[in-house]
């Protein structure tokens, strides 16, 4: 069901891939996503303005080092030449594809008449297209969505302006701008952009079990998938849909012990990164993710959030899941 997609020089193996996701998708998470089978990965957004770059935000999210290849960046704004000017700047980084934002719905984003605010002019999406393709020699991807409102879905004509601007590859999002995260994705229209262009598409939006991979795929004929909300506290996720659309086949989710494992890996690799100070506030995040399953994942997550030094983290990841490894000695 899954067949390599080529871009350039570069060939995804596996087309399961990692959405980017402000705030979530940064260096750690992509390399453990990759660890657990992920066979591409997009960097969080950058601004096409160039002089904001000297931020702390920005440096980090423009930090590719010791990522395998190819690494993929996805710029976002709203004026071609300063689009053009950030994808150069960011092959200068090491970049190696340049993705571009015209699917967020945010709306900080949208004000300024970026990310998914965009489909509502296909003009300037064209000019933006054409000026980021002209301006680097490595493949250009597009992430969008299927519309600005449900009464206005122009993901067709979006991806088709995309092929004949030079766009490699697209991602489609199942929901149209206004509806943001909100309600179900529908997959009727990706499966029209899969049959309106030749270039590879994948489709994105509530896909978070294997089972759902292999519907979508089914449904709307596309070349691949791409994960985002169903990777928080998952990054096993793309391990477990690789394996069942080859076999069919549904693997256990880690044992309490290997898990408290992961766990402790991430939030290592997180201090390294960040520093203790800003690592610990991302460690909160993914850590509610992980245990939001859990009976009493909230109250374990405020907890969590209470403690103040990466030692005390580390050691209540270690007592937290202490009960459920004991257990499965037991049940061994």
């Amino acid at each position: 069901m899954l067949k390599p997609i080529t871009l350039g020089s570069h060939t995804l193996e596996t087309p399961v891939a990692l959405a980017p996701m402000a705030g979530v998708t940064d260096r750690p998470f992509r390399q453990l996503c990759r660890r657990w089978g992920a066979g591409h990965v997009v960097s969080e957004m950058v601004a096409s303005d160039v002089r904001l770059w000297s931020s702390r935000k920005s440096a980090t999210r423009l930090d590719y080092t010791g990522e395998p290849e190819p690494r993929t960046v996805q710029i976002v704004g709203y004026d071609p030449q300063m689009m053009a000017e950030a994808a150069r700047a960011c092959l200068d980084l090491g970049a190696q594809i340049i993705d571009i934002n015209m699917g967020c719905p945010a709306k900080k984003v949208c004000n300024r008449l970026a990310g998914s605010a965009l489909m509502q002019d296909e003009a300037l999406v064209a000019r933006i297209l054409a000026a980021v393709v002209g301006a680097v020699n490595v493949p250009v991807t597009l992430k969008t969505r299927t519309g600005w409102n449900p009464d206005n879905r122009n993901g067709v004509q979006i991806a088709r302006i995309a092929e004949d601007c030079g766009i490699q590859m697209l991602v489609m999002h199942g929901r149209t701008r206004a509806d943001k995260y909100m309600g179900e994705a529908e997959y009727e229209t990706i499966a029209k952009v899969k049959q309106a262009v030749s270039i590879p598409v994948l489709a994105n939006g509530d896909i978070d079990t294997p089972e759902k991979a292999e519907n979508v795929l089914v449904r709307t004929g596309c070349d691949g998938i791409m994960i985002g909300r169903g990777a928080h506290g998952r990054p096993w996720i793309f391990r477990d849909i690789i394996h069942f659309l080859r076999t069919r086949e549904l693997l256990p989710a880690p044992a309490p012990g290997e898990t408290a494992l992961i766990i402790q890996g991430h939030l290592e690799d997180l201090y390294a990164f960040y520093g203790d100070l800003q690592g610990l506030r991302f460690a909160r995040k993914h850590f509610g993710w992980y245990v939001e399953s859990f009976p009493e994942g909230a109250a374990i997550s405020r907890r969590f959030n209470s403690l103040e030094s990466p030692a005390l983290q580390l050691a209540f990841v270690r007592d937290c899941f202490g009960h459920l490894i004991e257990g499965e000695v037991r049940a061994a």
